[in-house]
């Protein structure tokens, strides 16, 4: 399977030189549950937003320190291509940024949360499963970084976990999206340089205190990568079926 990752941020400062960059990371996490996956990279952010969806056999979208409402050209043009991809039914993962900015582009609403800044583990209760996923858990725990977050759903999606924090944090819509708030691609050490690069400047000491702390829990992001590539198989799969039906020849 062919899965282009969508760039839309990268690591502050020099993180990149010791984690790599954000489709790096999640080249590692995928390649780690299945040995069947090949990857290509486009940089929304510097414009390179893709036109043609067809283009991969599915699509993720990372994270990004933007937020969807700031309606830069690129994000306009994402969002466009969202809608182009959904309609086409090819396959779409969205994390984090990726995860608000497919929300918005199919009707839902993103707003810079009063709750505020969500750092470090945090666990989320799984509300339904689905047949494409292998494993099933309870509870899910996860990276968090964010202080945006999806509030009204499109009319197509479906709330799979969520915590007190971010309600809507797990959302599926039908076999054509998957999308998580939180970053299973953050490992710890590439959290921990995180929170002293960046984030003591913006969060709130309490708050960045509490989310270093949490960070000696145990995390299941094998579980999520698991359940991101049993989606895009089985939702690569259901497409391409239904391409066969319409054109039997």
């Amino acid at each position: 399977m062919l899965i282009g990752i969508i760039e839309t941020g990268r690591p502050p400062g020099d993180l990149d030189k010791t984690h790599g960059n954000y489709p790096d990371m999640f080249r590692r996490l995928l390649s780690s549950v299945a040995d069947d996956l090949d990857f290509f990279t486009r940089a929304a952010l510097d414009g390179d937003v893709p036109e043609d969806p067809t283009s991969a056999d599915a699509w993720l979208i990372t994270g990004s320190r933007y937020g969807v409402y700031e309606r830069h050209d690129w994000i306009v043009a994402l969002e466009e291509f969202v809608r182009k991809a959904y309609a086409a039914e090819v396959p779409l993962v969205g994390i984090c940024f990726g995860h608000q900015v497919i929300a918005s582009a199919l009707g839902g609403r993103v707003i810079k949360s009063e709750k505020g800044w969500g750092v470090g583990h945090h666990a989320y209760k799984v509300t339904e499963t689905r047949p494409w996923m292998s494993q099933t858990t309870d509870t899910l725990t996860m990276n968090a970084v964010h202080q945006d977050q999806v509030v009204e759903l499109p009319e197509d999606a479906d709330v799979l976990a969520t915590s007190e924090f971010c309600e809507n944090a797990i959302l599926s819509y039908g076999d054509r999206a998957l999308t998580l708030q939180p970053h299973p691609e953050f490992n710890d050490d590439f959290k921990r340089d995180l929170i002293v690069d960046r984030l003591e400047a913006i969060v709130p000491h309490e708050r960045m205190k509490a989310g270093s702390e949490s960070l000696t829990s145990a995390m299941t992001t094998d579980i999520a990568a698991g359940w991101i590539v049993d989606f895009l198989k089985y939702a690569r799969a259901n497409s391409k079926n239904r391409t066969a039906l319409c054109d039997p020849a």
